[in-house]
């Protein structure tokens, strides 16, 4: 809650920022970035606020916000810069309070834009000697607000293949390149990136995006949308779903074998007191999709039981609900007012 008592405020103030500045030493912030400032959570329209941060993205606003004009919660921000490198192997480190990503030269390095506490991520890029292009997403969601970017070379000059940034380690991976691997792959053509989900729908939790051109493991396929097939991918350590509609397959789709997902699991889920109420009359679809089937409607002004979400952005996109009779379903979050303890709602 915001409402502390000033001992609290000023003692957790003073532990984020002992927090961030001692993430790392002797690394660089850069100069000369420019802070562009949102009234929501997902760097949505024309910003509020934009300005220079000459000396890096180093702040912690404790329980406020960059500006009077800005909400202290559910905001968003935008940091770039065009920053000169020796060339070789940095480490970058960030730290935020909610989620952050990380673009060098319009590749995402770092995806991290979930609901979180304080948190530190590193990941380490290859960068050829020149400039390149910086650009920092963060989101704040409740209580405090906090982002911190640096990085420092940890290995010398050398001859890289391309321009652009060569990631060593990434949290999901970004590229398809496991040794000796001769199964069916699936090539992101047409975007320059495409999001991986939780589940086979477009409502489905947002899990990174895959840059245009990279080709990854795809295990299998899912029709639950009827439209387009969703294909299952092995992007690192993570295993998601993609749109179809964006991924050229190195086999005939329909040698894949089919496969359900975590939502075809979850709901048995139990009440958790959170209740939602309409404010338009909605359908209740089978899965977090438009393209799902109905399988009713809730009135404008009625109610029922959330048992889970699902997040995109920082923000939640699809609740599951359950009816006085019993019935499951999902209806779109825009429309919806939340009693209780949302956060207690698992993401699905």
């Amino acid at each position: 809650m915001k409402h502390r008592a000033l001992v609290w405020t000023v003692t957790l103030v003073t532990l984020l920022a002992l927090a961030i500045g001692a993430v790392t030493v002797l690394a660089d912030f850069g100069t000369n970035w420019t802070a562009q400032y949102f009234n929501n959570p997902s760097l949505a329209g024309t910003p509020v606020i934009t300005e220079a941060a000459p000396n890096g993205v180093n702040f912690n606003w404790g329980i406020g916000s960059p500006s009077p004009s800005i909400p202290p919660d559910q905001f968003s921000a935008r940091f770039s810069s065009a920053q000169n490198f020796a060339g070789g192997t940095y480490e970058f480190v960030l730290t935020s309070d909610d989620g952050i990503r990380l673009l060098i030269d319009n590749v995402l390095v770092l995806d991290r834009f979930i609901g979180r506490p304080l948190t530190t991520d590193r990941v380490q890029v290859q960068l050829n000697p020149g400039i390149h292009n910086l650009v920092v997403e963060y989101f704040e969601g409740i209580d405090q607000a906090a982002v911190q970017v640096q990085w420092q070379q940890i290995g010398g000059p050398t001859a890289i293949p391309t321009s652009g940034p060569v990631p060593m380690f990434t949290p999901f991976g970004t590229q398809f390149a496991t040794p000796g691997y001769t199964g069916p792959i699936a090539t992101v053509s047409g975007p320059k990136g495409l999001a991986l989900r939780t589940g086979p729908f477009l409502g489905a939790s947002f899990i990174t995006t895959l840059p245009g051109g990279a080709s990854y493991p795809v295990l299998a396929r899912n029709e639950d949308e009827g439209i387009f097939n969703w294909y299952q991918l092995q992007v690192g350590d993570r295993i998601g779903w993609a749109s179809g509609r964006f991924l050229q397959t190195s086999v005939d789709p329909l040698t894949l074998p089919l496969a359900g997902s975590i939502f075809d699991q979850i709901d048995g889920a139990p009440d958790r007191g959170v209740t939602a109420t309409t404010r338009a009359q909605m359908n209740i679809r089978t899965r977090p999709s438009e393209r799902a089937p109905v399988i009713g409607q809730i009135p404008w002004g009625g109610q029922a039981s959330v048992i889970g979400r699902t997040v995109q952005a920082g923000t939640d996109r699809w609740y599951q609900i359950r009816l006085e009779d019993g019935r499951v379903g999902w209806i779109a979050a825009p429309w919806i007012t939340i009693r209780g303890e949302r956060l207690a709602l698992p993401i699905r």
